[in-house]
């Protein structure tokens, strides 16, 4: 339910007044009049609730998805008319925010007004400026997820799958859109994308789904099912082989460029830094957990490499493979969590784990999170195997060990998005609930990671600790490679260099990150939030020692908890906004 934003209680007081000579006291005043809320904040409250159901009538698939079953099964309108419609829909509604006053709202919408203003740029840029609907598969692939309609027990199975079947018959025209949006020629990552995803899309429809509802006894529904996947599996399988066909004609032009990228930095996370700045505290990240991870293999395995270190940790594989392994992994973290006092959490919600489906193995892992205005809705967990293309020697690297395993854990459910997404969820605004951003969310999850160590989880475990930094290390090259293929002229294959040999990935997986760099250049958003957090973190307590606190020092842990509650409170926005609320004005982001 939507807070009345900008209200006040009325605070009821009674005023006593002094005794008359004859020792006689009058009655109490009456109470004062509650206020109610301002006709500013009315008119705000008004725009905001204004904007929220046009962004779900816009795009019922992102409405679905937050818990609004209302839009179950429908699609947007992607056609280039549907896209030309959006964005003139998004310029519209930043005209109708901008002209909202902020000085006449109280601090919290004004909050809002910037938060709204931040989620319409992201969108715009994405949108518009980068052209991505008509170059990058991976554009579409969060608008035709299936996964809601058959992992999430928002309601019964015979519902749900009445609600796939209106999904899986939009399919085809969802299909035909996005081939004729497609612009030939495309980048080859790109291409290599779309076929892995659309083709994996056809090949679930056409062996898994059915498995799912094999439960409802309804022979029409069943019926009906079987025809919508044949249809929507036949149409994506015409997209992938439309791909297959492009192959000849790809090329290596996926550069933003300079000044795209820096404009991608400010407009989608309103990061006001040049890319040179950015690239500098990155490389000092890198720098930072190279030496520490050195420090770390002389005494784990002091006669080798530190690429043959990594190794020996990724070596110890999980014995009854990483699925099982990561459900017995989040009992224990959040235990950690409880005794260690590192956050509240807000719920008894609990993330299941499963293998990815086949149309989403890009990333090695991934949360599909409830939404919401879901409640009681299960959150899931999901861990790619490996290709099975891909040779023994390859496939058997790719598998984590259960050090890095275990600190993926950390940054997918405990602390990580799991937890951060039950908080926003909670959340009774619910435009803050809604949109979580990019460096917020995967920052709040790498910073974990650290700050789990740095709480004490794995003390005195050189193993695990390396097993800490080589993810560290895989989000520090991300950045340096999402800024070099972008702004420095580096290759696909540079790049995959870069994952191998400083980051210490295996084969598969430098493969992977390396491509998606091409079609994900924000995904220097893991250690762009991390580090943000971390100095946010700290000019928080040094402001909180500044007003009569206690002054932090470099072991003290007892008011991290404080700040975790804090920062989790706002939603999800772009962090440089969340800091002017947290400490004001002035000082650097990094």
């Amino acid at each position: 339910m939507w807070k009345p934003l900008g209200t006040s209680a009325a605070l009821l007081s009674v005023l006593l007044l002094g005794v008359a000579a004859c020792n006689q006291s009058p009655p109490p005043s009456a109470p004062a009049k509650p206020k109610g809320p301002s006709p500013a904040s009315v008119a705000w409250l008004k725009v905001a609730n204004g904007f929220v159901e046009d962004y779900m009538r816009a795009q019922p698939s992102f409405a679905a998805q937050s818990g609004r079953h209302e839009f179950d099964g429908q699609l947007p309108d992607l056609s280039a008319h549907g896209i030309k419609r959006e964005i003139a829909r998004l310029h519209d509604q930043r005209e109708q925010i901008s002209a909202v006053d902020p000085t006449s709202l109280d601090a919290r919408d004004r909050f809002d007004r910037a938060y709204l203003l931040a989620i319409v740029d992201k969108d715009l840029f994405w949108i518009e400026k980068t052209q991505f609907p008509y170059s990058n598969p991976g554009w579409y692939l969060g608008k035709i997820d299936p996964e809601m309609y058959l992992t999430r027990n928002y309601a019964p199975l015979d519902v749900r799958m009445k609600a796939y079947l209106k999904y899986a018959r939009a399919i085809p025209r969802m299909a035909a859109a996005i081939k004729e949006n497609l612009k030939s020629p495309l980048p080859k990552t790109y291409v290599e994308l779309g076929i892995a995803q659309f083709g994996g899309l056809a090949d679930f429809y056409s062996k898994n789904v059915a498995s799912v509802f094999a439960s409802v006894s309804d022979a029409d529904l069943q019926k009906q099912l079987t025809d919508a996947n044949a249809n929507a599996a036949a149409a994506m399988n015409g997209l992938k082989d439309y791909l297959v066909a492009e192959r000849k004609k790809a090329t290596d032009k996926y550069a933003f460029g300079a000044d795209l990228f820096a404009q991608m930095v400010k407009q989608t996370e309103q990061v006001d830094l040049t890319v040179e700045q950015i690239e500098a505290a990155g490389r000092a990240d890198l720098e930072r957990n190279t030496a520490a991870l050195m420090t770390e293999c002389n005494s784990y395995a002091p006669k080798a490499t530190v690429a043959q270190c990594v190794a020996k940790m990724a070596a110890k594989k999980p014995k009854a493979g990483p699925v099982e392994e990561a459900r017995s992994q989040l009992k224990m973290l959040k235990d950690f969590i409880v005794q260690n006092n590192v956050v509240s959490i807000p719920s008894n919600d609990e993330a299941l784990v499963a293998e990815a489906p086949p149309y989403n193995r890009s990333n090695a892992a991934f949360i599909n999170t409830a939404g919401p205005y879901d409640k009681g809705v299960v959150s899931l967990y999901n861990i790619a195997p490996p290709d099975p293309k891909w040779s023994k020697a390859e496939q058997t690297s790719y598998i984590p060990g259960e050090s890095q395993l275990l600190f993926t854990s950390v940054h997918e459910v405990w602390p990580g998005h799991f937890l951060q997404f039950l908080h926003s969820n909670a959340n009774p605004d619910k435009l803050e609930a809604l949109w979580v951003g990019y460096a917020y969310a995967e920052g709040w999850a790498h910073y974990c990671e650290e700050m789990m160590v740095e709480m004490g989880l794995g003390k005195g475990d050189a193993e695990k600790h390396i097993g800490q930094l080589n993810e560290a290390l895989l989000r520090d090259v991300r950045l340096m490679s999402s800024i070099g293929l972008h702004t420095h002229d580096m290759t696909v294959a540079q790049s995959e260099k870069m994952f191998r040999e400083q980051a210490f990935q295996d084969p598969g997986n430098a493969r992977q990150q390396a491509a998606r760099g091409t079609y994900d250049p924000a995904y220097l958003n893991y250690t762009l939030g991390k580090l943000m957090i971390r100095k946010l973190r700290a000019d928080w307590l040094s402001k909180g020692a500044a007003a009569g606190a206690a002054p932090p020092q470099p072991d003290d842990h007892s008011r991290w908890h404080e700040f975790h509650d804090k920062f989790l409170s706002y939603g999800g926005p772009p962090i440089p906004l969340l800091r002017k609320e947290l400490v004001g004005e002035g000082g650097s982001l990094l």
